[in-house]
C-alpha cells in the first residue's frame, strides 16, 4: 500500500486489494471511498469486493466513481458530501490517488487557500499547480 496523507483527516491512496483492509483498519481508518470505476484496469479488485471486506472490518464506505478527466459538477458534489457524511479519518483510492488529490482540491479551494492546498498535496507528491492555477483565475 502506498499511502499519502493530505490532511489529518484524509490520505490517498492507488488502487487497494482486499487484503489491504486488516491494515487500513489497523492504521486508524475509519472510512474508505473509491474514486475509480470498476473495470478501468483488467485485474483491479471490484468495488463490491472492497466494501465487503472494509464492511467486515467495521469501516464505513462509498463509492464516487470518475472517469480519469470526466469530473462533473455532480461528481464534485458527491465527493464533497462523502467528505462530509463519512468518519474520520477517511481514505480515498484510485488508479494513482491523482483523481482523489484533484478531487479534493476542487472540493477544498475557497475553503482553504490555493497555497495551502498545493503545501498539502506537494507533501504527497502530487502536483496541482495547473489546477489551482485554474480555480484561481475563475474566481
Amino acid at each position: 500500500m502506498d499511502l499519502r496523507q493530505i490532511t489529518e483527516d484524509f490520505t490517498v491512496s492507488p488502487q487497494i486489494e482486499c487484503a489491504d483492509i486488516p491494515a487500513i483498519a489497523a492504521a486508524g481508518f475509519r472510512a474508505i471511498l473509491c474514486n475509480r470505476p470498476d473495470g478501468e484496469d483488467p485485474g483491479q479488485c471490484a468495488y463490491d469486493d472492497v466494501a465487503a471486506a472494509a464492511t467486515a472490518a467495521g469501516l464505513q464506505v462509498r463509492a464516487v466513481p470518475i472517469v480519469s478527466g470526466r469530473v462533473s459538477p455532480e461528481d464534485a458534489a458527491a465527493f464533497r458530501a462523502a467528505l462530509d457524511e463519512l468518519p474520520k479519518p477517511i481514505l480515498a483510492y484510485c488508479r494513482s490517488g491523482t483523481r482523489c488529490t484533484m478531487l479534493w482540491t476542487l472540493t477544498s479551494f475557497g475553503e482553504r487557500s490555493g497555497d495551502e492546498i498545493l503545501r498539502a498535496t506537494a507533501a504527497a507528491g502530487y502536483d496541482m499547480s495547473g489546477l489551482v492555477a485554474q480555480l484561481d483565475q475563475s474566481r
